[in-house]
Order: structure tokens, then C-alpha cells, then sequence
């Protein structure tokens, strides 16, 4: 048989999952903008689409997690891999946040919008402000151990996840001999998880579809009115600290943050097309692995992220202050910028897996500097999910850099390796 006899054959252009969600997107723009109501019918394809995907979750980080750490062989590597991460999310998640305060203090978006918050209707914002009062430090240290063992797999809150996972990973280290068909078999499971996950993503264009309809059709274009200066500014700023902040990073590590984003290409759009960046986690995952990040490192850093190292959250939380402060003819003096900035170090880890959770940490950030009234929410709430894509899209390339950061930091994968891995199909 000859080499041409034995390549796979073509696929069609048709075939691939990010030409369907791209196809999925712009119908979903089409619909809601032409038919607005037409497009609000649509929403349950959207949310239907992310229940399936959120319902495999915690069952794949469970079982990638526990293989991943009882496969190490000692616990030395562990704390070491934790502590590098925890390192790589604070020091990176922080400038973030800085500069996203530098940049809403240069631009001032929020200026001559003489706003006042006293005559805003703040009833869509209440639920997200009283779920923001429960976010302190010791509530959410607390909040990581779950009621029962099985909680976390009906709530989705990875953080609980991941700590039963490392308590059972612990334990089956210890068994030693007697633990290796237990292990075994937690491998076996994690492959028909992913293999869900394969049926499941078949159906991501209806999804992208459906809750694009459903956005368009619910806020319109019109929405955007004055509020686009702050768009752009965050999606500006954004790309900025994607692709010279993150690109830095990348260079140093030895690949391209440009050849990164084409290899997650199909997970880049899952999220565009659903605003949800947990939707693409279990591919995230896989995707590492086909790089040469050992599994342990993807089963642990990836999910870990998820809840502290939000890049995008964290720019957000900064210009969405400042805007408010600006819109309202507020002046914040440095001494509050810097408290803002203290604070916001700790509430920024403090709503993951929470719906809304860049509004809700920007609620629980906002009840610290009195000077800002927290109604002023209310400003932001029509464009809430148009800032939502991009907050989801950047979270997403954050975590996937840490990794293989982190990876490269434990010697898993040589550069050249990972510039080749990355030239490759990423489904091959």
C-alpha cells in the first residue's frame, strides 16, 4: 500500500466544527437582528446546548484529576505543580488587573455621561448584588468543602470538584498495588466521558445558534448607544493583553500565542458562540494533551484556572468600576483605585462556577469603596453579554497558556516539541 493509499482521506470544509459554529453564529445574528422575537424563542437551544455540556464536567475533571495525581508517584510533585500554578495565575491575573485600571484612567469611556444612579431601575441587579454579599474570604474557603460527596456533581462548582478529586487521588496513592485496578478503571471511565463529549459537541452549532438568536433578538444592536466607548475599550484592551501580554509569555516558553489560537481554534468559537468559557473545558484538556502536556498537569491547571486565573474577568472588573465611577461624576482618589485593586485580588477568584460571575464579583468589589454606588450596576446590565464573549474568550487563551507554562516549567515538553505538536491537526 502506497503512503498516498494510506493518508486519511480530505475532509470537506463543511466538516469542520468551527466552520459550523461560525455558520451558527452569523444565522443566530440574523435571525435576532431581522426577527427579534423570533430570536428570544431561540434560547433554549443555547441553554440546552451548555446543560449537556455542563452535566459532563465535573465527571471528567473528576476522573482526569484523580488519574492524573495517583499517577505521579509521589507528592512532592504535587505541591510543586500547585505552587507554580497558584504563582503563574496570581502574578499574571494581577496585571491584568492593573491594566485594565491604567488603561479606564487613560481613556476615561465613562466621562460625560452625567449619569445619575438614584433614577436607575436597580431591580436587575439585585439578585447579582445579594449573591455578592455572601463572596467573603472565609465563606468562600468554606464553600470548597461540599456537603456531601456527591454534591459537587450535581452543583458543577469545580472548586468542590476538585478537592474530593484530590482527596480520592491521595487515597489511591496510598493504597499502593491495591489501588492500580481502581486507577485503571477511572481511566477507562474518563475515555467514555470524553467520548460523550464528542457526541455532545456535534450539537454545538444549534447551541451557538440558538443563544446568539437569543442575544440579539433580547438586546439588539441598539443597545450598545453609549456604552460602546466601553466595549471597545475592554475588547481593545483585551486583545492588547492577549496578544502582548500572553504573547510575551508564550515567546519566552517557545511557541506563538498566534499558532496557540489557531490549535484552539474549534474551542475559540465554542465559547464565542456560547458566551460560556466552561464549554470548551473537557477539549481544553484533550487539546493539552495532544501538545505533550502530561495529564496530570491539563487534568489539574485547566480546572484550577477556571477559578483564578480569570485574565478577562479580571480587565473587566477594573474598566467596569472606573466606567461607572466616570459615568456617574465620581472621583476616585489613587488610595481607592489601589484598595480597589487589593480587593479585587481576592473577590476575583471568589464566583466560580456562579452564573454571572463577572457581574458578581464586580458587585462584591464595588461594596467596598462606598463611594461608588453598587445601583449603578444597572448601567452595565444591557451590555453585560456582549462584554460576557470576551471576557469568556480571553479567560479561556489565559488558561491554556498557564499550562503550558506551567508544563514547560516541570520539563514535560521541550519547545521544539511544542512548535511542532502545534503545526499539526489539532484533531489528528
Amino acid at each position: 500500500m502506497n503512503a498516498a493509499a494510506a493518508s486519511p482521506p480530505a475532509r470537506s470544509w463543511f466538516s469542520h466544527l468551527y466552520v459550523q459554529v461560525i455558520i451558527g453564529v452569523l444565522l443566530g445574528i440574523l435571525v435576532g437582528g431581522l426577527w427579534p422575537e423570533a430570536g428570544k424563542e431561540l434560547k433554549p437551544l443555547g441553554d440546552g446546548f451548555i446543560k449537556l455540556v455542563k452535566m459532563m464536567i465535573a465527571p471528567i475533571i473528576f476522573c482526569t484529576v484523580v488519574h492524573g495525581i495517583a499517577s505521579m508517584g509521589e507528592l512532592k510533585k504535587l505541591g510543586r505543580l500547585g505552587f507554580k500554578a497558584l504563582l503563574y495565575f496570581e502574578i499574571v491575573s494581577t496585571i491584568a488587573l492593573i491594566i485594565g485600571l491604567v488603561v479606564v484612567n487613560f481613556v476615561k469611556p465613562g466621562e460625560g455621561f452625567n449619569i445619575d444612579p438614584k433614577a436607575l431601575d436597580h431591580s436587575a441587579t439585585d439578585s447579582y448584588t445579594q449573591k455578592a454579599k455572601s463572596l467573603s474570604t472565609v465563606g468562600f474557603l468554606l464553600n470548597i468543602i461540599p456537603g456531601t460527596f456527591l454534591e459537587p456533581f450535581v452543583t458543577g462548582d469545580l472548586l468542590q470538584v476538585l478537592f474530593i478529586a484530590v482527596l480520592m487521588a491521595l487515597a489511591i496513592t496510598a493504597m499502593r498495588e491495591k489501588g492500580a485496578a481502581l486507577l485503571h478503571a477511572i481511566d477507562r471511565i474518563a475515555e467514555a466521558f470524553f467520548g460523550v463529549m464528542r457526541i455532545v459537541v456535534k450539537v454545538a452549532p444549534l447551541g451557538a445558534f440558538g443563544a446568539m438568536g437569543f442575544t440579539i433578538g433580547s438586546y439588539g444592536f441598539e443597545s450598545l448607544n453609549r456604552l460602546l466607548a466601553l466595549m471597545l475599550c475592554f475588547y481593545a484592551t483585551a486583545i492588547v493583553f492577549v496578544v502582548v501580554v500572553l504573547g510575551a509569555i508564550a515567546w519566552k516558553c517557545g511557541f506563538s500565542i498566534f499558532a496557540f489560537m489557531r490549535f484552539i481554534k474549534d474551542e475559540l468559537l465554542l465559547v464565542l458562540g456560547t458566551s460560556s468559557s466552561e464549554t470548551a473545558l473537557p477539549g481544553m484538556i484533550q487539546k493539552m494533551q495532544r501538545l505533550g502536556v502530561a495529564k496530570s498537569t491539563a487534568g489539574l491547571v485547566i480546572p484550577t484556572g477556571y477559578s483564578f486565573n480569570l485574565d478577562g474577568t479580571n480587565i473587566y472588573m477594573t474598566m467596569a468600576a472606573l466606567f461607572l465611577a466616570q459615568a456617574t461624576n465620581i472621583t476616585l482618589t489613587l488610595e481607592q483605585q489601589i484598595q480597589f485593586l487589593l480587593v479585587a485580588m481576592v473577590t476575583s477568584k471568589g464566583a466560580s462556577g456562579v452564573t454571572g460571575a463577572g457581574f458578581i464579583t464586580l458587585a462584591a468589589t464595588l461594596a467596598t469603596i462606598p463611594a461608588v454606588p453598587i445601583e449603578s450596576l444597572a448601567i452595565l446590565v444591557g451590555i453585560d453579554r456582549f462584554m460576557s464573549e470576551c471576557r469568556a474568550l480571553t479567560n479561556l487563551v489565559g488558561n491554556g497558556v498557564a499550562t503550558l507554562v506551567v508544563s514547560r516549567w516541570e520539563g514535560e515538553v521541550s519547545a521544539e516539541t511544542l512548535r511542532t505538536n502545534l503545526q499539526r491537526r489539532p484533531d489528528a
